[in-house]
């Protein structure tokens, strides 16, 4: 499958049942989709460089996805050979009192990196319609009463919508991604983090409290993705149950976000290119 048949632009809902969490792909192809990751990867790395220097827009790539299904690795693969220099990575933990005190898009838009930079958002603000909603949340909000009525979600949905057009408007793109893995998988990587010991520092008991939920995060992401997804901000919701293909998908859907954009080195002007030959003389006697 190409990336446009996961893409979802608010041109349908989204039923992430019904969408594969495995590729399909004969593992004898896996060497060769390895090594068109690899080729992504540098091609990438290419167009950051010319979107660095030409420093017009940024992209933000969001990552949304249930526990094990990959978030860390996939932001470490894929990163691994682009210049740090013009890229963020930030994870969105719980929010601390202070950003509990702001309002709910406080944290991410301090987050956002200058025009010319990307950025790699593992989680965001859509934990605010994600494990809030799941957990009611918000009814330990200290809000006005007016804020906090049967519509909050609603009103969410609609502000999220409308910052991400806001982004755009000031030169931003944002391309989300949601790693859909399935039940089963995420069993068996629970268990390696027991089994294993290199691994047991990724266990935690509330792992399982949050599976127990699974088909109320089911629905949570279904409606987000669904009120969220325009074309200026569209979603992806991809395969997560073979990592190896994850990082291809992920790789595939970066490399066409900066092709689009299609950031160009600044040109030089007259006056620069005298100035540039005449350093040239110098150098050379």
């Amino acid at each position: 499958m190409e990336i446009k048949e996961y893409r979802f632009d608010g041109e349908k809902e989204c039923d992430i049942r019904k969408m594969p969490t495995n590729s399909k792909i004969e593992k004898s192809r896996r060497e060769e989709i390895v090594r068109k990751t690899n080729e992504n990867q540098m091609k990438i790395d290419a167009l950051q460089d010319r979107l660095y220097a030409d420093s017009k827009e940024s992209l933000v790539i969001i990552i949304q996805a249930l526990d094990a299904a990959g978030k860390d690795s996939t932001i470490k693969h894929v990163m691994s050979g682009i210049n740090p220099q013009g890229i963020d990575v930030y994870s969105f933990k719980q929010p601390t009192s202070e950003e509990l005190a702001h309002d709910f898009l406080w944290r991410a838009n301090k987050a956002m990196p200058r025009r010319g930079k990307m950025a790699i958002f593992n989680r965001s603000y859509y934990e605010d319609v994600l494990v809030v909603k799941v957990h009611e949340l918000q009814k330990t909000y200290q809000m006005a009463e007016r804020c906090l009525k049967k519509d909050f979600f609603e009103k969410r949905y609609k502000h999220i919508r409308n910052y991400e057009e806001y982004l755009y408007d000031n030169s931003y793109r944002i391309v989300k991604i949601f790693l859909n893995v399935s039940k089963e998988e995420q069993k068996k990587r629970f268990l390696e983090r027991i089994e294993i010991p290199e691994k047991n520092w990724k266990f935690s008991e509330s792992d399982l409290k949050e599976r127990a939920l699974w088909e109320d995060y089911m629905e949570a992401f279904n409606t987000a993705i669904t009120k969220t997804a325009t074309k200026q901000a569209p979603w992806y919701v991809i395969p997560a149950d073979q990592k190896w293909y994850t990082r291809y998908l992920v790789s595939e859907i970066m490399l066409d976000a900066l092709k689009k954009i299609d950031p160009q080195y600044p040109e030089v002007s007259d006056q620069m290119r005298e100035a540039m030959q005449e350093a040239k003389k110098q150098l050379e006697q």
